[in-house]
């Protein structure tokens, strides 16, 4: 049996989304469909791909976006392309789990059109225009990891990317690399004045995951200035991003450009930074019991 190769390429794809679902559920399909044909192996959509950002409003007409996972359609239209191009895909989706109980979450498909499983985002954001909670309840499956054909992977949501434990967890479960699909972007009236330090906030952050597990972050942001709902709207802010395992910029979206990040990464280079630093192996998990209390008195 031959040994699988450590070489791997990564897919993220960075779109904008318009008002029909339809629409952009073909346009993400072709895109996955391009990266695939530009070497990709594991592709990862943006978060809530499907539809504008609709959480920038409190209205209950927006559940209807939602769909079954894994019955929906989504879901099924991602496991017939995986097969066919024998590539691994993350997606992003809308779950709708039963009445009134609604999940924001990803799918994992294997290479072979199989489905591994779902990740449902952890942290959920109450801020203005990201009224994510009159929407999702939050995950409860845990932090996961998932062996494909060409790696093991965690997928993590958009707002848990700001938490180094849901990342520490995640690659304690074995993560060579760890996927965000993403939404984030400015309020156009406070980007003259905390743009640059909330983009940069965002990225550091999130390389920061990669060199404490030494493990590999990809991130895929939308981009787009999208007013659902009138006013001034979000405009994503995109260069989604590949780090690899030292934190290092590999690849790198532009602000407002459609484009697909293709990759090379070698999954031995866990192994070897892992073992140059090895940050896991001095943890002191005797020491880090409050961790689990809100506060320390």
């Amino acid at each position: 049996m031959t040994k699988p190769s450590s070489l791997v390429k990564l897919g993220i794809i960075q779109t904008h989304a318009v008002a029909d679902p339809a629409n952009n559920l073909q346009r993400q399909l072709a895109l996955v469909e391009k990266a695939a044909a530009s070497g990709a192996q594991i592709i990862c959509t943006q978060e809530l791909f499907r539809s504008q950002y609709f959480c920038q409003s409190e209205d209950h007409k927006n559940f209807e976006l939602a769909e079954e996972i894994p019955n929906g359609p989504s879901t099924r239209a991602f496991q017939e392309l995986a097969k066919k191009l024998g590539v691994v895909i993350v997606a992003s989706l809308f779950e709708k789990r039963t009445a009134g109980l609604y999940h924001n979450t990803a799918v994992i498909i294997d290479a072979d059109g199989s489905y591994l499983g779902m990740y449902r985002k952890m942290h959920i954001p109450d801020d203005p225009l990201f009224y994510e909670k009159f929407y999702f309840t939050p995950g409860d499956l845990g932090f996961r990891t998932w062996n494909t054909r060409y790696g093991r992977i965690g997928v993590l949501i958009c707002w848990d990317q700001w938490y180094p434990e849901a990342a520490r967890l995640t690659a304690m479960s074995g993560a060579q690399i760890l996927f965000y699909p993403t939404a984030i972007g400015w309020h156009p009236s406070e980007k003259s004045r905390y743009g640059t330090n909330q983009h940069l906030a965002w990225e550091t952050i999130q390389r920061s995951h990669a060199v404490a597990n030494g493990c590999y972050v990809a991130v895929a942001n939308r981009i787009g200035l999208e007013q659902p709902v009138g006013g001034d709207g979000i405009e994503f802010w995109g260069q989604s991003f590949i780090a690899g395992t030292s934190g290092q910029i590999l690849a790198k979206g532009s602000v407002d450009k459609e484009e697909i990040l293709v990759t090379e990464i070698n999954l031995e280079d866990v192994n070897v930074t892992r073992t140059h630093w090895p940050f896991l192996r001095d943890r002191r998990i005797d020491a880090y019991g409050d961790l689990t209390k809100r506060l320390i008195d």
